[in-house]
């Protein structure tokens, strides 16, 4: 688990470079065809990526502590931990902050699980990127307070709330989410428009002779 751990860790951090990329690539093809085939790789590239960012997720907040196996009473530790590290946004109430911790890390792993298979991308991209924007809402609440907490996401090194966080997620975790959600639109637009498009030359060519 720790080597799949480490994979997701590193593709959740760095994978947001492949996205970029692909769609720096995409502008700049010509011909609506090969940009369409190279937006469709993009997407399932993309998300990937961003599902590996909330499998990421999901594993850092429910992976047993350093000596100790994966367990039910390992499980209920790290999310009692995870539960602290919600309450000390001081957002929510004790009782509200317990039930968050209990139930985001698998909301995470469904997320990512989804993303990854592609099923509705539209929609799976969108709610991605209203997860994060509203993780980076909260980091920078936390920040504007002065509070001296760790940001809590369960990807990479531990890192305090503040501008470094919020950069990282920005950077890193919503701009491949928007790139994505965007592309997936932009590809159903397309595919509405197809039609239309290979009949216009046939409707017009009996008036042109």
């Amino acid at each position: 688990m720790s080597v799949l751990g480490a994979a997701l860790n590193w593709l959740a951090e760095w994978g947001f470079i492949f996205v970029v990329a692909g769609a720096i690539a995409a502008f700049c093809v010509r011909g609506s065809a090969r940009r369409r085939s190279l937006v469709r790789v993009l997407l399932v590239v993309g998300s990937i990526v961003i599902g590996s960012i909330f499998l990421a997720a999901a594993y850092g907040k429910l992976k047993p502590l350093p000596g100790f196996p994966w367990s039910w009473a390992s499980l209920k530790t790290s999310i009692a931990l995870f539960a602290i590290q919600v309450e000390s946004y001081n957002l929510l109430s004790s009782s509200a902050a317990n039930t968050v911790a209990h139930i985001l890390p698998f909301a995470e792993l469904f997320l990512g699980l989804w993303l990854i298979t592609g099923i509705w991308r539209r929609y799976s991209s969108l709610v991605a990127c209203l997860a994060f924007a509203g993780f980076m809402i909260a980091i920078f609440s936390a920040y504007r307070r002065g509070l001296k907490i760790d940001c809590g996401c369960g990807v990479g090194p531990a890192e305090q709330a503040g501008p470094g966080a919020l950069l990282r997620d920005g950077l890193r975790f919503l701009l491949p989410s928007l790139i994505v959600c965007t592309g997936a639109f932009w590809i159903r637009k397309q595919s509405a428009l197809s039609p239309a498009a290979t009949e216009a030359p046939e409707s017009a060519a009996p008036a042109s002779q």
